[in-house]
């Protein structure tokens, strides 16, 4: 169902909106066409108009899921103060994404979710890959603000921990597991 809001987007945007609520609650490869441009609002040629391709709406999707995860950081981010609160704001963002409402609950990772439905070459993949090596890479410029040598090897092990967390989370459908990690990681940058 589309509110009136999404009615004076743009198609482009209503369609990736649509998308993005679809792909997240049935998955990318259940959900068809029809079902898009009927959550959105318009024609189906409206789609074509605004994307070659599936494929090219299934990457968009997981480029404006990356975008929106940028944004839940930043905006903890804002907020932290010190080099470890900069860190904890990486899994700030991962609870705010995993709070969120969404149509069927949470699901987990909506770019690992989708990548599990992409063949192992698909530029979707590549994205998600992408995205998860930046989460490290700021982990580990936090990391190094924070004074610790190993940066680079803890922020792998924090990336593990937030990784394994949000599938847990994802899997119980909330963001227990996610608060959990939070609390290990400070522990673990107070033992430092």
């Amino acid at each position: 169902m589309t509110s009136p809001k999404t009615k004076q987007a743009p198609a482009r945007q209503r369609l990736l909106d649509a998308a993005a609520r679809l792909f997240y609650a049935d998955g990318m490869t259940a959900t068809g066409i029809d079902a898009i441009t009927t959550e959105a609002g318009v024609a189906r040629k409206s789609l074509y108009n605004n994307f070659s391709s599936k494929q090219d709406l299934m990457l968009a999707y997981i480029e404006a899921r990356h975008e929106e995860w940028l944004e839940l950081y930043r905006a903890r981010l804002e907020r932290a103060g010190s080099p470890t609160e900069r860190v904890l704001a990486v899994f700030d963002a991962y609870l705010d994404h995993a709070r969120a409402a969404y149509q069927n609950g949470f699901r987990g990772c909506g770019l690992l979710n989708a990548a599990a439905e992409l063949p192992v070459d698909a530029p979707g993949r590549a994205a998600v890959r992408q995205h998860k090596e930046e989460v490290e890479r700021i982990l580990t410029e936090h990391l190094r603000e924070a004074g610790v040598t190993y940066s680079a090897a803890m922020a792998e092990h924090l990336a593990f921990l937030l990784e394994g967390a949000v599938s847990r989370a994802g899997l119980e459908g909330g963001p227990e597991r996610l608060t959990h990690a939070r609390r290990i990681a400070a522990r673990l940058l107070e033992a430092r």
